[in-house]
């Protein structure tokens, strides 16, 4: 398809939404991913006592996966509102519920003070982030999308995918320097609540930045259209959920294949990671989050180089040498992390999260191509936030069990190629979408526009 003919926003403007963009997702995903490393260090003794410590991290990554049930939902509810209300409103009350329920784990009573009514509660306030989360990512990656042009979309919508490692840098080095300046016992007893109690801060900073940009032309441009129509008596638009299932199954289908490679590996690499380098390869708690922490900044660096190569070469080969690229690392990742050095464990964490983010980096600007506006929203965070459930939720999970049952990281590697051969499946069905214009009318991806007066009111992307 052709290259947008609207003209590209000011630089200070992009930029602005963009930082806007990245501070919210870095915050929610601070969020997000300091529970897991808790879930990995301390959260299966402070919830779950008396068990084997194997069994209490598998229990404790149970409550992390709990988080990922509640993210379809909340792409759903997110989805149909932010495509009939804007972006904008929902991004703002997605970051609220998050920082909230974050805030309220830092002083949420252990077991040994409340007892079971302990991990029930932390089981509550997890399933109110996986909710947040399952909105945020749509909105955060459409109000870039849709505010760039599409000669470099793939780069700019890259930088709010860059607050998944910055969040993870954030929540990492927060952990990792509380777990260098305590003792074992005193990060135990209360210093594991700090990060938590930290993030009411950052939501302040994140509200701050994310109330003072506009909402998206494209979506207002569509709104307006929609409100025409209305007033001109046309037939009323369907649900956004419903628009999209017509219209786009197809392409959800492939956004849920192209993030089961993406979603699994990158919480084997950096949740799982934490529990096997502690467990099998015996490396001390601070050795595994330095890697980590390393590796997230180069994470961090290489999204946006790979969303821009996505603008010059497409965003299916980026993708594609992402999923292959973790698929055959796999192996050599535990084989240089039973090496039992720090260098070995940086490498090996380091190559997986860059190959990680081939897929990543892209996936923001190829799902927001893939639908019509008036259901953008609700198309990409349900392809998005769908898979999570069968892909993200259970990874550290069925990673632990299987090192539980077998002893060894060859079943955790064939676990993850399988993930990778689906998404390179999915990816190899799909279209490349680089130049398609956010605006144009489009019924269905998989065809050419047509003229707008040939089209059903519910089928346009307005």
């Amino acid at each position: 398809m052709a290259a947008p003919a609207t003209a590209p926003p000011p630089p200070s403007n992009l930029r602005r939404i963009v930082a806007a963009s990245l501070v919210g997702t870095t915050v929610e995903w601070y969020d997000f991913f300091l529970y897991g490393s808790a879930a990995a260090l301390v959260f299966n003794k402070l919830f779950f006592p008396g068990s084997d410590p194997l069994v209490g991290t598998l229990l404790s990554f149970l409550t992390y996966a709990v988080g990922f049930a509640a993210r379809p939902i909340g792409a759903l509810v997110f989805g149909h509102y932010g495509d009939r209300l804007g972006r904008k409103k929902l991004l703002v009350l997605s970051l609220l519920m998050m920082g909230g329920a974050t805030f309220a784990i830092g002083l949420l009573p252990t077991h040994a003070t409340i007892g079971s009514a302990a991990p029930v509660l932390l089981t509550v306030l997890r399933l109110v982030q996986g909710f947040a989360l399952g909105g945020e990512w749509g909105g955060a990656v459409l109000l870039v999308s849709e505010h760039g042009d599409a000669q470099r979309r793939g780069f700019w919508a890259s930088w709010p995918q860059t607050g998944a490692p910055a969040g993870q840098l954030l929540a990492t080095a927060v952990l990792s320097a509380l777990t260098a300046l305590l003792s074992e016992s005193a990060f135990e007893s209360w210093g594991w609540r700090i990060p938590f109690l930290l993030s009411g801060v950052l939501v302040i900073l994140g509200l701050w930045i994310r109330l003072s940009v506009d909402e998206s032309p494209v979506f207002k441009a569509a709104l307006a259209q929609a409100e025409q129509r209305k007033a001109a008596a046309a037939p009323a638009e369907r649900m956004p959920l419903v628009a999209v299932l017509r219209h786009h199954w197809r392409d959800v289908l492939i956004a849920m294949g192209a993030r089961m490679a993406e979603n699994i590996s990158y919480y084997v690499i950096t949740a799982f990671i934490l529990v096997y380098a502690t467990t099998s390869a015996e490396l001390s708690k601070q050795t595994a989050l330095n890697a980590v922490l390393v590796a997230s900044a180069v994470h961090f660096a290489v999204i946006p180089l790979w969303g821009a190569l996505s603008d010059r070469v497409g965003r299916r080969p980026v993708y594609l040498v992402g999923a292959i690229g973790v698929a055959l690392w796999m192996f050599p990742f535990f084989a240089l992390i039973d090496s039992r050095s720090f260098g070995s464990l940086l490498l090996a964490v380091t190559v997986g999260l860059v190959f990680h983010g081939a897929m990543y980096a892209p996936q923001a600007a190829f799902f927001a191509e893939m639908f019509a506006t008036r259901m953008r929203y609700s198309g990409a965070s349900i392809g998005a936030q769908f898979s999570s459930v069968a892909a993200g939720a259970p990874a550290p999970l069925i990673a632990t069990a299987l090192l539980a049952d077998f002893g060894s990281s060859i079943p955790i590697s064939l676990y993850v190629i399988t993930a990778s051969l689906l998404t390179v499946l999915a990816i190899v069905c799909a279209k490349e979408t680089r130049n398609r214009d956010l605006t144009e009318i489009e019924p269905d991806s998989g065809r050419a526009p047509a003229d707008a007066t040939t089209l059903p009111a519910d089928a346009r992307s307005v």
